[in-house]
């Protein structure tokens, strides 16, 4: 039998959280302690939470994301857990995050400052600032219109090169372009 374990209404409120994507049998014989108006449920351990959504991203007034599983599960409902001490306070004001890429994998995402991967090389910033220059990194990575300005040889190469100053200084797209 669960022990009844609740936290604070509150403690999620402004919060950042990575959640990792588990299968159905994490949660069998867990009982379901909240449901949300969206249709998500929750479900609370002395450890961290399970939820389970059709829906991941921006969430009122958090930012939780979901890691899926490789190979992804077809389920469009998927569950995710997280540990409590993975919860990270989130705010505009305050310079929060910094951007990863994965070369290998053509992607990029945002990572929280108190994620303890962290290695201090990347520039904090705000969220707005963020998702500006996550947008830019993207837009990199997905079309090649914005490579016929330039002379180069390997376009992988030339993309690696801007997103990573992109990632590591505070120079605009238009300055780095420029240099390059």
């Amino acid at each position: 039998m669960q022990k009844n374990f609740k936290p604070h209404p509150n403690s999620f409120k402004n919060t950042f959280c990575a959640f990792n994507e588990v299968l159905q049998d994490a949660i069998e014989g867990l009982k379901k302690q909240f449901e949300s108006k969206a249709g998500s449920t929750y479900y609370y351990t002395e450890e961290g939470m399970y939820r389970v959504s059709n829906h991941w991203g921006r969430l009122a007034n958090s930012k939780w994301r979901l890691i899926a599983r490789n190979p992804e599960t077809e389920s469009k409902t998927k569950i995710g857990f997280a540990k409590w001490e993975e919860f990270y306070p989130d705010n505009a004001e305050e310079k929060l995050y910094y951007i990863e890429a994965d070369f290998e994998n053509n992607s990029a995402n945002y990572q929280h400052k108190n994620n303890p991967q962290f290695d201090g090389k990347a520039i904090l910033r705000t969220s707005f600032e963020t998702a500006k220059r996550l947008k830019q990194i993207r837009n990199l990575q997905q079309l090649t219109n914005w490579a016929k300005y330039f002379d180069y040889e390997d376009i992988d190469d030339l993309r690696k090169q801007i997103i990573k100053e992109l990632i590591f200084t505070e120079k605009t797209l238009e300055q780095i372009k420029r240099e390059i």
